[in-house]
C-alpha cells in the first residue's frame, strides 16, 4: 500500500508515517545534535516502534528523492474527558534545520488538530526548542517539573492555537 500524500511545499510533502518509517524516526531521535551532552540521556535508547506510529497521528515530512526530513507525532485524546490533542515529538534533521521544513510540519499539525475539533495543542518542549514553538505562536503556559531518572531537567509547558499562526 502506498502512503497517501497529504501536503507539499517546495519539493517535501507529508504523508502519514507507516510501520516501515519506524527505523527512521528513530534514528532521527537518536542522532539529534539537540539531544547532545547533557540532554543525551533522554533519547538514549530510544525507540519508535511499528505499534506506537499505527496508535497515534504520525506524519513524516518527504523530500522528492524519499528521504525523511521530519516528523511530528500528535496524540489525541478520547473526548471523554476533553482534552486537548498533544504534540508528543517533533523533529527535523539536522541538515535541513532552517529551510521550513518545521514551520510545513506544524502547519499540517494544526490541520490535524483542527479536523479532530481541537482549538488548540498541548506542547511540552525540550528547552532548547521554546524559542521556534514561540516563533510560530506558541504561548507558555508553565512548566513541566523534571522527573529523574528518565527526564532530568523542567519543561516549558506551551499552548499553541489552531487557528493562529506566526
Amino acid at each position: 500500500m502506498r502512503p497517501r500524500v497529504t501536503g507539499r511545499h517546495d519539493g517535501v510533502h507529508i504523508r502519514r508515517a507507516v510501520a516501515r518509517d519506524a527505523k527512521r524516526l528513530t534514528r532521527l531521535v537518536t542522532g539529534s545534535r539537540a539531544y547532545e551532552g547533557p540532554y543525551a540521556p533522554m533519547v538514549a535508547g530510544y525507540r519508535i516502534g511499528p505499534d506506537y506510529i499505527e496508535a497515534h497521528a504520525v506524519h513524516v515530512a518527504v523530500g522528492d528523492d524519499g528521504r525523511v526530513l521530519g516528523f511530528y507525532a500528535l496524540i489525541l485524546s478520547p473526548p471523554e474527558p476533553p482534552e486537548p490533542p498533544e504534540l508528543d515529538l517533533m523533529f527535523v534533521a539536522d541538515d535541513v534545520q532552517g529551510r521550513g521544513i518545521g514551520r510545513l510540519l506544524v502547519g499540517h499539525l494544526r490541520e490535524e488538530a483542527r479536523r479532530a475539533g481541537a482549538d488548540a495543542v498541548r506542547v511540552v518542549a525540550h528547552p532548547p526548542a521554546e524559542g521556534f514553538y514561540r516563533s510560530i505562536g506558541a504561548e507558555r503556559t508553565g512548566t513541566v517539573a523534571a522527573r529523574p531518572p528518565a527526564v532530568m531537567w523542567d519543561r516549558p509547558e506551551l499552548t499553541l492555537r489552531v487557528d493562529a499562526g506566526p
